[in-house]
């Protein structure tokens, strides 16, 4: 299976790159009943599971975060919010959002009743009015398969947010790096061939010369 590998080189992207999941939402009551911890849970990432990036003449382009993609992965400080932007409300830092990766992929378990946002938040996930998350990361390695028009997300550098998010979606910058891959990709092939066609030739040519001697 043919790959164009990207190790040390990272396609250019004006903003991070997001992956959508959904979530399940828990509440727990303390030992004197008077507060209530509320949770919202689920794998924010799950491994060699290819997803649609987008549709390019007529084709589709898919990702996979493959499995052992978090090792070495910087993520001693990630926040869970709300589109990505506003108020943070939870984070690794201070021990309400936890991260674990295990064989399935990356769960995500955020605490939202420390602040008044993330209270309104959970009644909203609770309620089915906001039913998707996301998170941004950054990739340090990366193939492309050819025949199945994927790329493999071999390595992420790091995990910068876990997002309650309302229209969950890969931006067009990041649509619009992908294809300038592609073009460029298709660019060299061309190239190359061209090359090697004008190699053949020239040869072609001497061995014509050498045999009117």
């Amino acid at each position: 299976m043919p790959e164009i590998n990207m190790e040390n080189k990272p396609l250019e992207r004006k903003n991070l790159t997001e992956r959508r999941f959904e979530f399940q939402v828990r509440s727990a009551s303390t030992e004197d009943g008077k507060n209530e911890e509320l949770y919202v849970e689920g794998y924010a990432s799950v491994f060699d599971s290819p997803t649609v990036l987008f549709e390019y003449d007529g084709k589709e382009y898919k990702e996979q975060i493959c499995r052992g993609a978090f090792e070495g992965c910087q993520m001693s400080d990630v926040i869970f919010n709300y589109n990505h932007s506003g108020k943070v409300m939870a984070r690794t830092r201070n021990k309400t959002l936890e991260l674990n990766v295990d064989d399935t992929g990356l769960f995500v378990r955020a605490r939202l009743d420390g602040t008044e946002e993330g209270r309104k938040l959970y009644e909203e996930i609770k309620g089915g009015y906001i039913d998707r998350m996301s998170f941004a990361f950054r990739i340090s390695e990366e193939s492309f398969d050819k025949d199945e028009l994927q790329w493999n997300v071999r390595k992420i550098k790091r995990l910068y947010d876990v997002s309650a998010v309302d229209m969950p979606a890969y931006d067009d910058t990041i649509i619009s790096a992908r294809k300038d891959s592609i073009l460029e990709a298709e660019a060299q092939e061309k190239e190359k061939k061209l090359a090697e066609a004008r190699l053949a030739e020239r040869r072609t040519a001497l061995i014509e010369r050498l045999s009117k001697r």
